[in-house]
């Protein structure tokens, strides 16, 4: 989804990325700067736009991985890590020297150690509300991008591959259905931390919250291996929409009901998964509403996205007490579009001065994903 190549955005795809960037900047505005009910209950399900993240990143992922793979020249692993570190590195080291080197940045927050950062492993056992909690989504992801690759080809050495690909997806829902209801019973049932221990042990947990980056990549995989199913599922994109409407409103449902409870940790994150991938799917579809439309200001929100996740959750809480002074309080429609504002114009400007030039070098440099081809030399 690159900023140079604006004639291939998917503009249904850009709607859900913005939808997603907002549902967690109202959420995040909800708990750390108005600490009250500012935006209803959008505000309170807001946290589910990181797994709207996922979806989109399991596929797109995905994608490039799966057509890299069937291309001629096969996919390239130092390319492929070359063209994801430069995309998601640069924008990352500088908000994280931020908030290691410049303590008011910090708002008086603790720093968990640099090595959790700089080993993308922050997210384990994650202590909330210290510094720079929020970069526990990009630790998941960063993981994902170093293990899927290679387990892509690795399991297409395997004789009978595509049975062994979409036996993984199965066994991955599995296993995290059974590792969220064995965490749930064994450190949140009955605890005296119940609510600490949620968080720590499967909120933030990767084994517990890769559901949507792997329904991500299991539509990569129907669109690349399965291309007659792929038409007929995207043959109808509003009856997909509607649908996945329908799943997210039960999910959404659930969790603002029971966040908390074994149930809905346990099936509602594949929920999620399932609601958010029949969304994508109908963001790709011919004649759908949701790929046709094109909703203004959805592609810049969406090239903004990731710089805007990284700084707007900070730049809330240090403009908290500036506005109060001023005599808006964090809930007052003032102090709301003042302190949006600010976390647009943070994330315009890391887009611009960090990520957009590594964008540039990486269409450079790194173009695609495929190995470079092999030059044979011409007889004399």
């Amino acid at each position: 989804m690159s900023a140079h190549h604006p004639t291939r955005r998917l503009f249904g795809l850009d709607t859900l990325r913005a939808l997603a960037i907002v549902l967690v900047v109202f959420h995040h505005y909800t708990l750390f700067v108005s600490r009250s009910d500012t935006f209803g209950w959008i505000g309170e399900i807001g946290w589910v736009g990181v797994d709207l993240f996922f979806a989109l990143s399991g596929y797109l992922i995905g994608n490039q991985i799966f057509a890299a793979m069937r291309s001629e020249a096969g996919l390239s692993l130092p390319r492929f890590y070359a063209r994801r570190f430069l995309r998601t590195l640069p924008n990352f080291y500088v908000v994280l020297a931020l908030y290691a080197l410049w303590p008011w940045f910090r708002g008086g927050l603790e720093m968990p150690p640099l090595w959790e950062f700089l080993t993308f492993t922050q997210n384990i056992n994650l202590t909330p509300g210290t510094a720079f909690s929020h970069a526990w989504s990009l630790c998941i992801e960063e993981q994902f991008y170093v293990l899927l690759p290679a387990l892509a080809l690795l399991v297409a050495s395997l004789r009978g591959s595509l049975r062994w690909a979409w036996f993984a997806v199965a066994l991955a829902f599995a296993a995290g259905m059974v590792v969220r209801a064995t965490l749930w019973q064994e450190l949140v049932d009955g605890s005296a931390q119940a609510r600490l221990n949620y968080y720590k042990y499967i909120y933030y947990s990767t084994f517990c919250r890769f559901d949507e980056l792997v329904a991500g990549v299991a539509l990569a995989l129907l669109k690349n291996y399965h291309q007659g199913a792929w038409r007929r599922i995207t043959a109808n994109g509003n009856v997909m929409m509607a649908a996945g409407a329908s799943v997210c409103a039960v999910a959404f449902w659930l969790f603002l009901d029971n966040r908390e409870g074994f149930a809905v940790t346990v099936v509602g994150f594949p929920l999620l998964a399932l609601g958010f991938a029949l969304l994508i799917v109908a963001a790709l579809s011919e004649r759908s509403v949701l790929r046709d439309t094109r909703v203004p200001g959805a592609t810049s929100l969406a090239l903004w996205a990731y710089a805007i996740y990284l700084t707007h959750k900070q730049i809330g809480i240090l403009a908290r007490e500036p506005m109060l002074k001023l005599g808006y309080p964090p809930g007052s429609l003032v102090a709301i579009m003042v302190i949006m504002a600010l976390s647009l114009l943070s994330g315009w400007l890391l887009f611009k001065l960090v990520e957009t030039p590594f964008m540039a070098l990486r269409d450079r440099y790194v173009p695609t994903n495929s190995a470079p081809p092999v030059l044979t030399p011409q007889p004399q």
